[in-house]
């Protein structure tokens, strides 16, 4: 890194174990995942499909349109 950046560590990847910071970081990545994959098939013209289950069994979800449709 150059000098004078303050570097951020890596997160370590493990389980949450308190509830509400687990459901609070889950809403929060569920938003910047959704709006990363509308970025993808924006910038990159690419059909992309997500889903995404809550720990309570919500379901997420984001498909692109198609070529198709957006011809029609």
């Amino acid at each position: 890194p150059a000098a004078g950046r303050m570097v951020r560590g890596k997160t370590q990847m493990k389980r949450i174990e308190n509830a509400t910071s687990r459901q609070v970081t889950f809403s929060k990545r569920r938003n910047g995942l959704l709006k990363k994959a509308f970025e993808l098939s924006v910038l990159c013209d690419a059909e992309v499909a997500l889903v995404v289950f809550s720990p309570r069994g919500r379901l997420y979800e984001f498909a692109s349109a198609t070529r198709a449709n957006q011809k029609a």
